[in-house]
């Protein structure tokens, strides 16, 4: 019977040829993302902040966690990190903790204009980041996830299934500012800031306990 120790051990990376040109794809993957992310972050709460959309500035702050989640995995795949679960460990207590700010202060304005009745002035710009997006996103975050499945990496397939999770959050921001700005449903947009905070906690719990991006150990 092998020791506690050696069964709670985490299973370590696959080894093969192909692990070094693996690990290049993964922080190649994490700096489009990061970059992408940057953009669609900015773009988005200076849409947001302009057509008064809660829903728009919820996104683009979600965009800001999704960045750290790439530049985690860029950290781990340099140097000698990449074998260091405790380094590991601490940043995903950060992440973890950026969603469990994010959640309330998203929350908190969805609800004020909900009882509010701040009314959102139409953005085509954010439709179209949207758009961008809902189409762009998965598919970046299931390249992340083939790669972490050939690597043997929890943490690059889970920051891929953020990638995923941001474009369902982009299709649910699209219904809201469609409705707004089609059938002047206002209220669709604050509806979709809540969506945006339950799932920024959820994944702020999976964070935490090790199910998302930056599970230490693989």
């Amino acid at each position: 019977m092998p020791p506690a120790e050696a069964l709670a051990a985490p299973r370590p990376l696959s080894t093969g040829p192909d692990r070094a040109a693996l690990m290049r794809r993964a922080r190649l993957l994490s700096w489009l993302s990061l970059v992408w992310i940057g953009i669609e972050g900015a773009v988005a709460v200076a849409a947001g902040v302009v057509a008064g959309s809660v829903a728009l500035i919820g996104f683009g702050a979600d965009s800001v966690i999704e960045g750290l989640a790439s530049f985690v995995i860029i950290w781990r795949f340099t140097g000698s990190r990449m074998h260091s679960d405790r380094a590991e460990g601490r940043a995903q207590r950060l992440v973890a903790l950026q969603f469990f700010l994010l959640a309330p202060w998203v929350a908190y304005g969805a609800l004020h204009a909900l009882i509010a009745g701040d009314r959102p002035e139409e953005s085509w710009v954010g439709i179209g980041l949207a758009v961008t997006s809902a189409v762009g996103m998965p598919m970046l975050g299931i390249a992340k996830r083939r790669v972490g499945e050939q690597l043997g990496s929890l943490a690059t397939r889970g920051e891929g299934m953020q990638n995923v999770l941001c474009g369902y959050l982009a299709a649910a921001l699209l219904v809201g500012l469609l409705g707004n700005a089609v059938l002047g449903l206002w209220w669709l947009d604050p509806l979709a800031a809540l969506v945006i905070a339950g799932v920024a906690l959820s994944e702020g719990r999976s964070a935490w306990r090790g199910d998302g991006c930056c599970t230490a150990g693989c």
